[in-house]
């Protein structure tokens, strides 16, 4: 029987993971803070990768596979130490943000990489992935890094992606703020795609990197599938990006944002080279059936529930109340 280690097991994606390895017939140990179950027939190992000995119960066997998804550099290094021979296949789950630059359209994965980050230096995301991805490469003679773009679809706990399906079903009638964007791209990968791919490289030992990524399409373009995927009837009102970042409305995500929007000098960021991940089994599923996916996880959930991503509704149409009255 294929034995799977995954350092996480409990989270949105890595749970996914855990139960596609069931599904598969493996049997899958979770190493996790216990502050969520781990799937149904996965055993989990409670430890905190903070602190010393947290690989102890699991670093004495063999695995077929381990995967880890953190982004805590510290994390990553100290399980591959543990771990380091123990295994006969990895997968790090790595970030499209890894890169340490987003001016080029449509790079590939030989683009260059933030520096990584060392302990004692200021940090940032993309140089603590970089830095999780040198000590991923450690965890067995094998190693599959998964640079994943934007992940979205049901469950998702950013709030970002499904802040738009969820807008414009709210809205109804209503009008909805949209930045102007011009030129701004798109880039998105399902959850479940992302969880198969990592389960099906790992299980035939795929050694390389991808760039896990969806089609790369104007942002404009998105916003209008998932309006109509919605039923929005109201107006769209198209605001330019200086004026919403003059008014405080925040790029991507957190709250207060727009979010999937991005600053106008990162053209690349959502138009990255996919084709290595395809060619490697990669899937991609429609991005209708994506959004559709999402849009009934957020009716589900509350179309207008406190999120942590977005504008409130209230501060939305005042601000749009603002820019009709700018406009007149």
């Amino acid at each position: 029987m294929t034995r799977v280690l995954i350092l996480g097991g409990t989270g949105w994606l890595s749970s996914r993971v855990a139960q596609q390895w069931l599904e598969r017939g493996a049997e899958v140990t979770c190493l996790a803070r216990g502050t969520s179950p781990a799937p149904t027939g996965a055993d989990l190992v409670v430890a905190d990768r903070s602190t010393a000995g947290a690989y102890a119960d699991v670093a004495s066997q063999d695995w077929d596979e381990v995967v880890d998804v953190s982004s805590d550099p510290v994390a990553v290094a100290a399980a591959s130490e543990a771990l380091g021979g123990r295994a006969a296949h990895a997968t790090y789950i790595s970030s499209v943000s890894v890169y340490a630059a987003s001016d080029e359209v449509g790079a590939d994965e030989t683009a260059d990489l933030a520096v990584p980050w060392e302990p004692g230096e200021e940090s940032d995301y993309a140089r603590a992935k970089a830095a999780c991805e040198r000590s991923a490469r450690a965890f067995a003679a094998g190693v599959s890094i998964v640079r994943a773009g934007l992940i979205v679809g049901p469950g998702d706990p950013t709030d970002r992606f499904g802040y738009w399906p969820a807008r414009f079903a709210a809205a109804g009638a209503e009008p909805v703020l949209v930045p102007a964007a011009p030129g701004a791209m798109a880039q998105v990968i399902d959850v479940d795609d992302l969880a198969d791919y990592v389960v099906s490289a790992g299980a035939r030992g795929f050694d390389g990197v991808v760039n896990a990524v969806g089609a790369s399409l104007p942002l404009a373009d998105l916003l209008t599938l998932v309006r109509e995927a919605a039923g929005h009837r109201g107006d769209v009102v198209v605001v330019p990006d200086e004026w919403l970042s003059r008014h405080g409305v925040a790029h991507w995500s957190g709250p207060r944002s727009l979010p999937v929007w991005l600053p106008g000098d990162m053209p690349g960021f959502a138009t990255r080279d996919g084709a290595a991940y395809r060619a490697a089994g990669g899937g991609i599923r429609s991005l209708v059936e994506t959004i559709g996916r999402t849009l009934a996880d957020e009716r589900d959930r509350g179309v207008s529930r406190s999120r942590g991503a977005g504008l409130d509704r209230a501060d939305e149409l005042a601000l749009i109340e603002q820019w009709r009255a700018e406009e007149r």
